[in-house]
């Protein structure tokens, strides 16, 4: 399994925004954004990869996993 597999990756229309919200709760503020679902999910997949990388390079030790946990009310707030 890949590293970036135990962090959940979240996706959400937003209204105020008119656009997809891509988020890696736990593990990094911010994401990525736009009109496309499928691309938005895309490139935050490569970001998590890049992140985890950024981990590694620096040494430091990686957010504890969040893959698997309940992130419906978070994702429900971002809209």
């Amino acid at each position: 399994m890949k590293e970036s597999a135990r962090y959940a990756k979240v996706v959400v229309w937003s209204e105020e925004d008119h656009c997809y919200i891509g988020r890696a709760p736990g593990l990094l503020d911010g994401g990525c954004h736009g009109q496309d679902e499928g691309a938005v999910f895309e490139e935050l997949c490569q970001i998590v990869e890049e992140v985890i990388q950024l981990y590694h390079e620096d040494g430091k030790e990686l957010p504890p996993p969040t893959s698997g946990l309940d992130y419906a009310s978070e994702a429900q707030a971002m809209t």
